[in-house]
């Protein structure tokens, strides 16, 4: 599935968007099983350009496509099934269910479509150094180790295109390069592409094609 984008500018930050920004009021095409990486200052629209993606926002001007078709055109039971096969997430307030444990966390993903491509939770668990927590509750976890457990949860569903909104900001170098391959990884194995946004603060992630929003 190709993502295009054309002359799309989001209401809320309308005035701040930069003239040489490569996203923003821009024509692009993010294509298939391509990755990119999308470095931006803070308040210039990483949240807002995941969400747009992902359809969780329709406050902009433009136009979105996914393979031609507009997504403003799509109907609830369309989205139902994008988001289940084509489009995983990971946000940057990470949406885990706090009273459920870690594994709970990552079933509920697997529960709703299995992918028999994916990496065991097991195995994911291990190179995310997150083994040791996968039975206790979410809400007893810190900030960076609910990011991995949010990780493990978008790659164990099927998917075209992995969103990744600022994955690594809680993270040291040990666990943001472990994070970072297994995602490379995940994405060769299921023969995905990744949008992944950031600060332009993780000097370990490189992708075949890098723009600034």
């Amino acid at each position: 599935m190709n993502i295009t984008l054309h002359k799309v500018i989001p209401e809320p930050i309308r005035e701040k968007i930069r003239e040489d920004s490569q996203v923003w009021n821009s024509d692009i095409a993010f294509q298939s099983k391509k990755r990119y990486l999308v470095d931006a200052r803070s308040g210039s629209g990483k949240t807002t350009f995941i969400r747009t993606l992902y359809g969780l926002r329709w406050d902009y001007d433009g136009q979105v496509s996914y393979d031609g078709q507009s997504v403003k055109e799509l109907k609830k039971d369309e989205w139902a099934t994008i988001r289940q096969e084509k489009l995983s997430i990971v946000q940057q307030d990470l949406q885990l269910f706090l009273g459920l444990t870690a594994r709970e966390n990552i079933v509920l993903n697997q529960q709703l479509k299995p992918c028999p491509n994916a990496f065991s939770i097991e195995e994911m668990a291990e190179r995310l150094h997150i083994s040791h927590l996968l039975e206790k509750d979410a809400q007893l976890l810190s900030f960076g180790e609910r990011q991995r457990v949010a990780i493990a949860r978008a790659l164990v569903q099927p998917f075209e295109w992995l969103l990744l909104d600022e994955p690594f900001s809680h993270l040291d170098e040990e666990n943001t390069l472990s994070a970072y391959h297994l995602i490379v990884d995940a994405v060769a194995k299921k023969e995905a592409g990744v949008i992944l946004t950031s600060l332009g603060k993780d000097p370990f992630v490189e992708f075949e094609h890098h723009l600034y929003l």
